[in-house]
């Protein structure tokens, strides 16, 4: 079952951000745009070059209006000790929500039941809570933060302008489409 549209549930977790822990709850995504950004585990070998990739646009993704939230089902303090430890996550200033309890990562269907782990799953939230867009992968792959700061761009540009759509390859200032409009003639 497709999760677009599914408003994102209540929920009350702990994260590590500022040097410091942090509550986060789904009130706080209302309004403004983000990311829930699941991994599998701190501590591993794709994890880190995903978080940093994601660090480096980072500033980009806030310049839209968008946060990032990075997930994995350790503890916030396993994510504090993975900061202090790592070159890569020491650089991470965006938060690390921990969730281990698996509330977050069975509400996204992305709980890996036998292993306790989350799938590589990424999820764009609109202002109203709802999922706009998400992607699960393998967990040997690793994600783009470049194309998912354009996935963002584009869900943000269907929601102002929702008589156009974005094409493939779609960025800020390319041609888009006009369901019914651009395809008269064509058939």
């Amino acid at each position: 079952m497709s999760m677009i549209n599914t408003e994102v549930s209540d929920f009350s977790v702990q994260a590590y951000v500022d040097d410091t822990f942090k509550e986060i709850t789904k009130a706080q995504l209302l309004g403004k745009w983000n990311v829930f950004f699941f991994y599998p585990a701190d501590f591993t070998f794709v994890c880190p070059t995903e978080l940093e990739d994601l660090q480096d646009h980072y500033e980009q993704l806030k310049e839209i209006g968008c946060e990032i939230y990075a997930i994995s089902c350790d503890t916030e303090y396993v994510h504090k000790a993975w900061h202090d430890h790592s070159e890569a996550i020491a650089k991470v200033t965006y938060p690390m929500i921990g969730d281990p309890t698996h509330q977050l990562a069975r509400a996204f269907q992305v709980l890996i039941e036998a292993d306790g782990v989350a799938e590589r799953g990424t999820f764009i939230i609109d202002p109203d809570g709802k999922i706009v867009s998400y992607e699960v992968s393998s967990g040997s792959v690793g994600r783009n933060a470049e194309e998912l700061l354009r996935k963002v761009e584009a869900c943000q540009f269907v929601r102002k302008h929702g008589s156009e759509v974005c094409p493939a390859n779609w960025k800020p200032g390319s041609k888009t489409l006009r369901p019914g409009i651009d395809l008269v003639g064509k058939l």
